[in-house]
């Protein structure tokens, strides 16, 4: 008896955590289809009107197309750069290597904020560079690079190095070791960290605040920036609740991904 009411008592609490962190989200997707402008609950009635508005909208396919392709060019970088770093700081030793590390994994615990306005800073009082998508590019992909290091670095440490040895002591060059044993086992680590890449700079606002300027709205921008204007709360819910089913994708893309490989072939 003690033995279930524990089991219940946890899938109670269990029930109730999952109500907290996703009735928000339905009420969202609920609202995309109210009749009523002001939301009221339950809808008065259902319509598809606020999605063909959101359909029209020129500003939110503009943000739209500026977002994808900042978190495009971001995760390609964050790609190269967080790929060569993991694989530096897990396959050698070297002089300031736990420094390494530490400097690569910290924009990430850094508060929004600072990374922005350090940032804004660099660009346009030292570099005297325009604020645009390119530096809403740069300053997505510093946070982005920890990213796919973190998850390729954990990869490589859960598989060693043995079949990498094995492989050049069978008269295999680096390069093929690494195309024919190493990038195989990669590859899940590598695009789950890309798929979470991306999202994490799809979702972002506080840094592209500070680093996009007047002229450039990434999609969480114009959201924030429509939220509380007259007739645009409707269209701002189709959005947003577009959004949330959307980002399911990433999510399920990266648990499917980023599990152990097989370290061997039949």
């Amino acid at each position: 008896m003690c033995a279930n009411g524990v089991r219940r008592a946890a899938g109670a609490w269990t029930v109730a955590v999952l109500l907290f962190l996703y009735a928000p989200l339905l009420l969202v997707v609920v609202n995309a289809f109210n009749a009523s402008r002001t939301f009221a609950f339950p809808p008065t009635g259902l319509t598809l009107r606020w999605w063909a508005d959101a359909l029209r909208s020129e500003g939110m396919w503009q943000s739209l197309a500026n977002s994808a392709l900042v978190g495009l060019a971001a995760t390609l970088i964050a790609l190269v750069l967080g790929s060569m770093a993991a694989f530096a700081a897990a396959r050698y030793d070297f002089f300031g290597k736990q420094v390494v590390n530490l400097l690569v994994v910290l924009p990430i615990t850094l508060p929004g904020i600072v990374t922005g306005i350090a940032l804004n800073a660099t660009f346009t009082s030292a570099l005297g560079v325009t604020l645009g998508l390119a530096t809403v590019i740069v300053g997505h992909a510093t946070f982005c690079i920890v990213i796919v290091f973190n998850n390729t670095q954990a990869r490589l440490r859960r598989l060693g190095g043995d079949l990498e040895d094995a492989s050049e002591d069978l008269g295999a060059s680096r390069w093929q070791t690494f195309r024919y044993v190493t990038f195989p086992m990669m590859r899940g680590a590598l695009v789950a960290g890309a798929v979470l890449a991306f999202a994490l700079s799809f979702d972002e606002i506080v840094v592209t605040t500070f680093t996009a300027g007047p002229t450039v709205q990434t999609l969480p921008i114009w959201i924030f920036g429509n939220l509380f204007r007259p007739n645009q709360a409707p269209v701002i819910n189709v959005v947003a609740a577009a959004l949330t089913i959307a980002a399911i994708v990433p999510v399920w893309l990266a648990q499917r991904l980023g599990g152990d490989p097989p370290t061997a072939r039949g």
